[in-house]
């Protein structure tokens, strides 16, 4: 089936639709490109209000989308969902520039310098989603904290109206939060500023029908809010996780490869079955090419080959691909997924050009190691703490000793390390305790960075073992430049 394209068309076209990697910060979500696997249904569901994704899962996405109405209702057909399809949406905090719906870091920083109640930051987001004049008068944010602090009676009659308002029309109006690691650089404060977030997320759960706030969050940063407040745990009672299967990971690519403008993406729908035309553009696969194991490893097959060598000894393709690139949680980022297909593309152009597949297995391993690299950036921006504790284990081989790890950091005065980083102080970087090492190793594990093969042996995913410089024995060769 995959003849309808020549390696060198095949490779092309993996290079122009992976490469257009699922990275909503510096791309807009568009008609052509939206995919919807179906682990991320409850994700949409109006009435769950926590999120919860590592980095490159698509939080950001899905906030963009659920802002726009037509990628909105494209979602709520996707995945037969009404409600969707009825709700309005609008911003509460985001790395967008929007001082008319919320404040910017610099501004929270300054309220929580003046001491304001944090709930009522919060609160004042919500009146302005809701359209309260009073509030909207009032320029500065500091004057519409102070307003809603003062002037209790006001929210509560602005929830109110706006449930009677929407009763028979059966609408409910998200309020979106991303990008909370934003928020602010302390991280106490920041997690302060997170549960203060979230009780006001279940205050319009307990007491509206139709306003719902939508938190997408980092699992980490979700953890470390104090619950402190009323009924704390119910708002956590529903959450919705935003995994990767493999079968949605090569649906993902398969869809990219078919939406992307050009006669390459209309020769590779035709050669899967019949895609059904949405219009301007937009193509949604057969159900077995976004779903069916079987299905999609035929057609990768046809891409880059049944195995990653000769024999089947070195592994299988469709498999070998996300089990190397998935956390010690066994999740894939889709963006890592992206990135190493497409790279693997460019080296298999560049240095196997003659090869009789679109993608050579030594590309693919190639593509691996780029990913981790990439993998490797964002934990050292998102978690520098984490990234300091494995860049002391390069030149090591896992698995490894427990005792030898704790050694290790001993040697490299770990601690001081993660103190000038900011130790609590920085909620990027902040581990519970840095002089705590065996709690250290237990918050890696929690974090996909490590895993335990025994209750003293410990191991590095590929995705993070190979950029950091950790060996294996027969395993992806580490990064040496």
């Amino acid at each position: 089936m995959t003849d309808a394209l020549s390696t060198e068309e095949y490779r092309q076209l993996l290079i122009t639709a992976a490469g257009n990697a699922f990275d909503a910060d510096s791309a807009e979500p568009n008609l052509r490109l939206l995919f919807t696997p179906a682990t991320h249904r409850l994700a949409l569901d109006p009435d769950v209000t926590l999120v919860r994704g590592a980095r490159g899962t698509g939080k950001t996405v899905w906030f963009k989308v659920l802002n726009d109405e037509r990628l909105r209702g494209i979602a709520a057909a996707a995945y037969m969902m009404p409600r969707l399809r009825s709700a309005t949406a609008t911003s509460g905090y985001g790395t967008a520039s929007a001082p008319d719906r919320y404040p910017s870091p610099g501004v929270i920083q300054k309220l929580v310098k003046d001491e304001v109640d944090l709930v009522e930051i919060w609160r004042a987001v919500v009146m302005v989603a809701l359209g309260v004049p009073e509030i909207l008068d009032l320029k500065k944010w500091a004057e519409k904290v102070s307003w809603a602090e003062e002037n209790p009676e006001e929210y509560d009659r602005a929830l109110f109206e706006h449930d009677r308002r929407e009763g028979d029309r059966n609408g409910t109006l998200l309020i979106l939060f991303d990008a909370l690691d934003h928020l602010h650089n302390d991280r106490k404060v920041a997690d302060t500023l997170v549960s203060a977030l979230l009780k006001v997320a279940l205050e319009l759960r307990l007491r509206t029908r139709r306003i719902r706030a939508k938190i997408f969050i980092r699992p980490d940063m979700y953890h470390s809010a104090p619950k402190n407040f009323p009924d704390a745990s119910k708002i956590g009672a529903n959450p919705a996780d935003l995994t990767w299967t493999t079968e949605g990971l090569y649906g993902l690519l398969f869809h990219q490869l078919g939406n992307v403008e050009g006669e390459a993406a209309a020769r590779f729908r035709a050669s899967t079955g019949r895609w059904q035309d949405e219009g301007d553009g937009r193509f949604v696969a057969p159900v077995g090419v976004i779903a069916d194991k079987d299905r999609q490893e035929e057609t990768f097959v046809g891409i880059a080959g049944p195995y990653m060598g000769t024999t089947k000894q070195k592994g299988y393709t469709y498999t070998w691909l996300p089990n190397h690139l998935q956390d010690g949680n066994r999740e894939v980022s889709p963006r890592s997924f992206l990135k190493a297909v497409s790279k693997a593309a460019e080296v298999t152009r560049d240095t196997y050009a003659r090869h009789e597949f679109a993608l050579h297995h030594d590309g693919i391993r190639q593509g691996v190691q780029e990913a981790s690299k990439v993998r490797a950036d964002e934990i050292t921006e998102d978690i520098p703490w984490a990234a300091e504790a494995v860049k002391t284990l390069n030149g090591l081989q896992v698995p490894i000793e427990e005792s030898a790890v704790l050694r290790c950091w001993r040697e490299h005065q770990l601690t001081a390390t993660l103190n000038e980083l900011g130790g609590v102080d920085d909620h990027r970087s902040g581990p519970l305790d840095t002089g705590d090492h065996l709690g250290l190793i237990d918050q890696l594990v929690e974090l996909g960075v490590m895993t335990r093969r025994t209750a003293h042996r410990l191991d590095l995913p590929d995705v993070y073992r190979i950029a950091f410089g950790v060996g294996r024995k027969g395993g992806v060769p580490r990064k040496t430049s």
